[in-house]
């Protein structure tokens, strides 16, 4: 599919890793006109694989991927160790061991591999970027390649890899910031700025980040963006594998704020403000290791349905998200866009 054709579907659901984006979900965005990349994140080579040749299958169709660039390992050993420390008496409370905050690069060689061979229409990369040979690989073989970025910093550092598209990802968005480093904590760019800053670099940019209604599209492909990117729009669809917690918590009047912490992962990412977000506003910089050091913590509070220690990504206009079908929610969306 040419970037052309691609760019004619408007509203893409943004890849959210970790079970929320689903097949079902993704092959729905794309039947209703949209567009879902798949989320490769946290999923071992072969899985990625298998839900690649089930999405032919489902005949969806265009496919994208999304994959996260390598990660610098964590500098603090004593900071991590600290953290654990603190936490050790949540965990205990939970019935569950913290894990070991082990380094890991998510396959990252093996799934550039893996894309190559599978030519998908889209391979879209965050939290950093790949190399330049890594990038022309994929371009080489037909793939599209996008790059998110955070600031105009990144988005002109991004160019330099002559991608085909940039994803813009402002301050509003839910869950991980895509920022290419940890530190320091991401500014607060709106959406708004953010165009203006990457509109002129002389390819497609997809806007993300606060978008939750038809007004919302509408205004920033008026500020040039080709396409928007929704992900917390998404969280209630009917198709998406948000956790009953996290549901519960969306729609709940018990949450007021969003926060943009460390503290659950260990990289910046905007959720609901509960116990854990206040309790822990200096936690480490170290991604994945403290993503692996408390993901027994947060699948056991997701499961107790304990919402104060559960990591519930939300985006600033959380409070907008609507229940119902991916098709449902992707006509509202699009409204009259053009």
């Amino acid at each position: 599919m040419s970037i052309h054709e691609l760019l004619q579907r408007r509203v893409w659901v943004a890849p959210m890793a970790g079970g929320t984006t689903t097949l079902a979900l993704v092959s729905a965005a794309c039947e209703s006109g949209g567009f879902g990349l798949l989320a490769a994140g946290y999923k071992p080579v072969d899985e990625v694989r298998a839900q690649i040749d089930e999405l032919r299958e489902l005949g969806a169709h265009p496919i994208g991927v999304n994959v996260f660039a390598r990660q610098q390992a964590a500098p603090d050993a004593a900071a991590l160790d600290r953290y654990a420390e603190r936490l050790a008496p949540v965990a205990d409370r939970l019935g569950v061991e913290l894990g070991a905050p082990r380094h890991d690069d998510d396959e990252f060689d093996a799934k550039i591999d893996l894309l190559v061979a599978e030519r998908p229409d889209l391979v879209t990369f965050t939290f950093g970027m790949p190399s330049a040979a890594e990038a022309e690989r994929l371009q080489q073989a037909g793939v599209l390649v996008g790059l998110t970025v955070t600031s105009a910093e990144e988005a002109t550092a991004a160019m330099a890899l002559s991608p085909d598209l940039l994803i813009a990802q402002a301050s509003a968005a839910g869950g991980h910031r895509g920022s290419h480093r940890l530190d320091p904590k991401p500014g607060d760019e709106s959406l708004a700025q953010l165009l203006r800053d990457t509109v002129s670099l002389g390819v497609p940019i997809v806007a993300a980040g606060g978008i939750m209604t038809a007004a919302d599209v509408q205004d920033a492909l008026n500020a040039g963006a080709s396409a928007v990117s929704c992900g917390t729009a998404f969280l209630l669809a009917d198709e998406a594998g948000t956790s009953k917690a996290h549901r519960a918590a969306l729609t709940s009047s018990d949450f007021s704020s969003t926060v943009v912490t460390r503290a659950f992962t260990g990289r910046w990412a905007r959720a609901l403000e509960n116990e854990w977000a206040r309790a822990e506003t200096d936690a480490p910089a170290g991604y994945p290791e403290v993503h692996f050091l408390t993901k027994g913590i947060r699948g056991a509070a997701a499961a107790a349905h304990d919402l104060q220690w559960a990591h519930l990504w939300a985006g600033q206009g959380w409070k907008s998200a609507r229940q119902g079908s991916a098709a449902e929610i992707m006509t509202g969306l699009r409204g009259v866009a053009r």
